[in-house]
């Protein structure tokens, strides 16, 4: 296994926020069935997922649990030639009342949209729980890996405190970032997440994580390097050792 892949592999499933879920199907068995699904990362770094009742997905987890997430880097000309990542995990429907408050906060500020049909509908959290990946980063670089995803340290009241804070007296910083990372200006961008390797803007639809110049470990080194990269007149290069 090579540690000189965990965190291109990592960055890739931050960096995107919509994948491939092949599940197993109850009504054709012994065929895999594909279903593109939006997803953020939990508190421990892991694929979480809203999904509804009567999906054709969600009958298969409920029979077999066992399943994958295919991510690869949007927009790419060469498919073959990017980076993308399999996450071979089991899923698990949150039911604790504490756990889905949690994932609902979380999941909302990625996806707002989600909250009104959560609400109206039978739609269920659920967590994939990575078991194995298989990242390919471009022609001839093929790595098993196990272990690729981070707990995030800040999440809970932390992170929202800061998110909070940055999107009510620092707008301006926030588009300065948007600026430094040619990232699209349909929309007044938003700052959703937080975690040590860098953050999750959203645009509109869109999500977009953009790394920090080095790990943050305490929400002190987070202030620190926003404030840095608020007064950058360019991307800083991430200078934090793989894995």
């Amino acid at each position: 296994m090579s540690t000189n892949a965990l965190r291109p592999a990592r960055e890739l499933l931050l960096k995107e926020y919509r994948g491939v879920l092949s599940t197993h199907s109850k009504s054709m068995p012994g065929y895999p069935f594909g279903s593109v699904v939006p997803y953020c990362l939990d508190a421990e770094g892991h694929p979480l997922i809203l999904i509804s009742r009567i999906a054709q997905h969600t009958h298969n987890l409920q029979q077999d649990a066992k399943c994958s997430l295919l991510v690869g880097e949007r927009e790419a000309e060469d498919v073959q030639a990017v980076g993308r990542l399999t996450v071979m995990a089991e899923a698990h429907k949150l039911t604790d009342p504490a756990a889905i408050e949690a994932a609902a906060e979380r999941y909302y500020r990625y996806f707002p949209d989600a909250a009104n049909y959560h609400k109206a509908h039978d739609f269920d959290f659920w967590v994939l729980q990575p078991v194995r990946h298989r990242y390919i980063g471009g022609f001839g670089a093929i790595h098993w890996l196990d272990q690729v995803t981070l707990a995030n340290a800040f999440a809970g009241t932390a992170e929202a405190s800061m998110i909070a804070h940055m999107n009510s007296d620092h707008a301006n910083a926030i588009a300065h970032y948007v600026a430094l990372s040619d990232l699209p200006r349909t929309a007044p961008a938003e700052l959703v997440g937080l975690d040590t390797e860098g953050m999750h803007l959203r645009i509109g639809q869109g999500v977009y994580w953009l790394p920090f110049p080095s790990t943050c470990n305490t929400p002190t080194q987070v202030r620190e390097a926003l404030v840095l990269l608020a007064r950058a007149d360019k991307w800083p290069d991430a200078s934090a050792a793989g894995g």
